[in-house]
C-alpha cells in the first residue's frame, strides 16, 4: 500500500477545511439574520467574523458584562469586533443575584447559559433577529458543558459544532482568514476557577482576575489561578514551571497576591490542564438536574 505523502495529506486537510467553511457560510445564508453570542474568544470570534462576512450588518455581536469576565477580555472583544466590522453591543447579566450560580454547583454554567440566554432572546426578538448562535464547537459536545442544555433549550444554534468544526480546525480556519488572534488562549469565565461547592462572591472573582491579570503582565499567557478558600493555586503549561521557579520573583508573586486577598500562594506542579476541576466530578454528579 503506497503511503500519502505530507502535501497530499495537508492538501486533503486544507479540502476539508475548506468544505467545512463554506458549510458554515451556507448555515448563516440560510438564515439571514444572526444574534451571536460573542464572548471575544476565538470560537465565538470566528462566528462573528463568518457571520459578518455572509451577512454583513444583518449580523450583530452581543457580549455579556458581569463580574466573571475580565475587563480586558471585554476590551479585546471590543477591538477585535471592530477589527471585524461586525455591530458590536454590551449587555448586562445578573448570574450573580442567583443562589443557584452563587453556590457553584457542578452545574452552575447551567444557570450561566440560562440567565445569558434569557436577556439575549428577548433581545433578539425585539431587533429582529430570528436566530441566536453560539461558539460551542464540535469538541465541546464530548465535554461537562451543562450550558450548552441550557442554550439548546432556549433555542440557540451552534453553528461550529453543526458543522463538526473541532477547537483545532477553528484556529486553522481563524488563521488561514487572516485573524490575528487565532492563538488566543481559551479564557473561561472567571468562576470556573472555584472548585464545586465553594461560594462564588464578586470580591472572589475579582480577586482571581487581579492575579491573572498580574501574571499575564510578566509574559505567561496561557494560565489559571484556581481559588480554594484563601490559597491560590498557579497553574501554567508544564514546560514552563521550571522556567517561572527560576527566573520569577516568587516572593514578589507571593506578596502581590496577598495584597490582591489571598494568604497562601501554590503552584501546581501538574501544570495546567483544560477542565481540570472536573476530574472530581463522579457519574451520580453529572447525573444533577438543572
Amino acid at each position: 500500500m503506497e503511503l500519502m505523502g505530507c502535501d497530499t495529506i495537508w492538501t486533503r486537510l486544507e479540502m476539508m477545511l475548506t468544505k467545512k467553511l463554506e458549510q458554515l457560510k451556507a448555515l448563516f445564508l440560510e438564515m439571514e439574520q444572526a444574534l451571536i453570542a460573542y464572548s471575544g474568544g476565538v470560537d465565538s470570534t470566528l462566528v462573528a467574523k463568518v457571520a459578518y462576512d455572509v451577512l454583513g450588518d444583518r449580523a450583530l455581536a452581543v457580549t455579556a458584562m458581569s463580574p466573571s469576565l475580565l475587563p480586558e477580555e471585554l476590551e479585546d472583544a471590543s477591538l477585535q469586533a471592530a477589527t471585524i466590522g461586525i455591530p458590536h453591543q454590551i449587555i448586562q447579566t445578573h448570574e450573580m443575584e442567583n443562589p443557584n450560580y452563587t453556590s457553584n454547583p457542578v452545574n452552575r454554567c447551567y444557570f450561566c447559559k440560562s440567565e445569558l440566554h434569557d436577556t439575549l432572546k428577548p433581545l433578539a426578538v425585539q431587533l429582529g433577529y430570528p436566530y441566536v448562535v453560539d461558539g460551542v464547537n464540535a469538541d465541546d459536545l464530548h465535554d461537562y458543558r451543562p450550558g450548552i442544555q441550557a442554550a439548546k433549550e432556549r433555542g440557540a444554534r451552534s453553528p461550529l459544532a453543526e458543522v463538526g468544526i473541532t477547537k483545532a480546525e477553528v484556529r486553522q480556519i481563524s488563521k488561514e482568514l487572516g485573524l490575528p488572534w487565532w492563538e488566543k488562549p481559551a479564557q473561561p469565565c472567571l468562576s470556573s476557577r472555584f472548585p464545586y461547592g465553594e461560594e462564588i462572591t464578586v470580591a472572589k472573582l475579582q480577586r482571581v482576575g487581579r492575579a491573572e491579570i498580574y501574571l499575564r503582565k510578566l509574559g505567561y499567557q496561557n494560565l489559571r489561578v484556581r481559588s480554594e478558600g484563601d490559597t491560590a493555586r498557579i497553574e501554567l503549561p508544564p514546560e514552563q514551571i521550571k522556567e517561572f521557579v527560576l527566573k520569577t520573583d516568587l516572593q514578589s508573586i507571593v506578596s502581590a497576591f496577598q495584597e490582591f486577598g489571598f494568604i497562601y500562594v501554590t503552584l501546581d506542579l501538574e501544570g495546567y490542564r483544560s477542565g481540570k476541576l472536573n476530574q472530581v466530578l463522579n457519574r451520580e454528579s453529572l447525573n444533577v438536574k438543572s
